[in-house]
């Protein structure tokens, strides 16, 4: 007995038979894991393509039927008003996008609301649990369009009751995960700073090589500032944000750069003055390209503007081409110079550099900071102080953080901005002009973007209130942007920097949350007080 039970054992343990059992075990194992992962992806695509067929309802609001939808996508909520636009917020950090679309108007309740002022209250005091009655509705039918798209596709690829069970479970749960980080991450101060995008009525497509561009340029130019007009009023029509109050304790100033003797440039200038009523226009320089006598006609289009233009020269820019702009009636030319204009004390200094020229020894980089710091210690008591600093390279105006509230740049031909930790802010402006005329036979795949910025300053305290950056897109195509970010701390303090903080502004880093509310009221600005050439 205790023999056989002995070979028994000495056959089973046999190191083949351990192979084997050895083998079937992590079969088994690998199976089930593959399985597992099976029943999630199907869950996950299926609850994604339920999502995409049935996340949406319709939902009256107000006197609008609106079409509510969610999606699987950046976390942010979009106001679709078509023909006219999008208004898109960063209302949350979820991985879900909610749209909300006007698909019809209903007229009789339209009309009560424009003759009848009672009906205007009454809709406020409903409007709000009726978007929440449409969330809630939406929620529900896109949590059981995923469910039931996740079982429906698991049910197609496995056959199998069970693992449809799993996928649908799976959707459930992380479509419910997804809407619970939306609510927790919910920011309604998000409405603040939207982006608006639309396309434009009317816009040109000039595509082709440079003869045609130069031959279809100038009507080119009168669309592209009716455009401008066209996008400012649709933004201000369509927004529904805080506005600034009508008090007259604002300044607007428009800040633009790098126009490379584009004369569409003044088209886009000249149509933003005059939508968003600007007091004053700042260029932080590189008016043209080389700097040469011929170019120096450009300059003229300045006294058109009726605004006091406060201009610094760049590195492509000559000082022949400083004297043709002072000689503007509303130019303020700043060469190392402190100069109040409309309300607001500006210091202004020119690039040390003029690259046109080849034979010239031009300063380092290192020598374009070191004067920078020299520059900003000469304001550093400044009475009454600084409140804005203009340099075309933002390296040269590094040495100003810590000095003055408020450095703006140009020069990279792309837009950012950053609070340093001595509280100064450093906005660096794109190009105005599309990175100039030779950018134009460049072709249409990637054309640089006409970019400005509208900057609102309290009267009172001269420190910046909010910002709308600008955007159009380049030669041929059709859509713009405004984005509106604004400044949570305007009043904070100021502080000298430590001695060698090593930042190189070469870079564009990302740009800090902009933060509070507003006005947007125009101001009459002062006599423009000019400066030396």
């Amino acid at each position: 007995m205790s023999s056989r039970l002995g070979s028994a054992l000495t056959s089973a343990l046999a190191p083949e038979r351990l192979r084997s059992l050895a083998g079937r075990v992590i079969r088994l194992r690998t199976g089930l894991a593959a399985r597992i992962a099976g029943v999630i992806a199907a869950g996950l695509l299926g609850g994604w393509l339920g999502l995409a067929l049935g996340g949406q309802v319709m939902t009256p609001i107000g006197p609008a039927d609106v079409n509510l939808s969610v999606s699987p996508g950046r976390g942010e909520t979009v106001l679709d008003v078509a023909p006219l636009g999008k208004l898109a917020f960063d209302t949350h950090s979820a991985p879900l996008r909610f749209e909300a679309a006007i698909t019809e108007i209903r007229p009789a309740a339209a009309q009560e609301v424009f003759r009848n002022p009672a009906a205007i209250d009454r809709m406020a005091q409903t409007i709000g649990s009726e978007v929440q009655h449409g969330v809630v509705l939406l929620l529900t039918r896109a949590a059981a369009a995923a469910v039931l798209g996740a079982a429906l596709t698991a049910l197609v690829l496995f056959r199998d009751w069970r693992r449809a069970l799993g996928s649908a479970l799976t959707a459930l749960v992380t479509f419910a995960a997804a809407a619970g980080m939306a609510a927790a991450t919910f920011n309604p101060a998000a409405v603040s700073e939207p982006r608006y995008t639309g396309l434009l009525v009317g816009a040109p497509n000039v595509v082709g090589n440079a003869a045609d561009v130069v031959n279809r340029f100038s009507e080119y130019r009168k669309q592209l500032a009716g455009l401008v007009g066209n996008v400012s009023m649709l933004y201000e029509a369509t927004s529904t944000l805080p506005v600034f109050e009508d008090d007259g304790t604002t300044i607007r100033v428009l800040h633009v750069a790098d126009l490379h003797l584009n004369p569409a440039a003044w088209n886009v200038i000249s149509s933003l003055r005059e939508q968003f009523r600007i007091d004053i226009i700042v260029d932080s320089g590189d008016f043209t390209d080389r700097g040469s006598a011929a170019e120096d006609g450009f300059a003229d289009e300045i006294a058109k503007l009726d605004v006091p233009y406060v201009w610094v020269r760049g590195n492509h820019d000559s000082m022949g081409t400083q004297r043709a702009v002072a000689a503007q009636p509303n130019a303020v030319v700043l060469d190392d110079e402190v100069a109040e204009v409309g309300g607001i004390v500006f210091y202004g200094a020119g690039d040390p550099r003029f690259t046109p020229d080849k034979a010239r020894d031009n300063p380092d980089t290192d020598e374009v900071a070191a004067i920078g710091a020299e520059q900003a210690a000469s304001i550093k008591d400044a009475d009454p102080p600084v409140d804005v600093a203009v340099l075309h390279d933002p390296l040269q105006g590094e040495g100003f953080s810590g000095v003055v509230p408020l450095v703006l740049s140009g020069h990279g031909h792309n837009r950012w901005t950053e609070v340093r930790e001595t509280g100064t802010r450093f906005l660096v402006q794109g190009s105005t002009g599309g990175a100039g005329l030779r950018n134009l036979a460049g072709g249409p795949d990637r054309p640089t973007p006409y970019q400005a910025s509208v900057l609102y300053f309290d009267a009172e305290t001269q420190r910046l209130q909010a910002w709308d950056d600008v955007t159009l897109g380049g030669l041929g195509l059709t859509s713009a942007q405004i984005e509106r970010n604004i400044e949570q701390d305007p009043d904070r303090q100021i502080t000298p920097a430590p001695a060698a903080s090593g930042r190189s502004p070469s870079r564009s880093p990302s740009p800090s949350p902009p933060l509070s509310p507003t006005p947007t009221v125009s101001v009459e600005s002062g006599s423009p007080t000019r400066s030396p050439g």
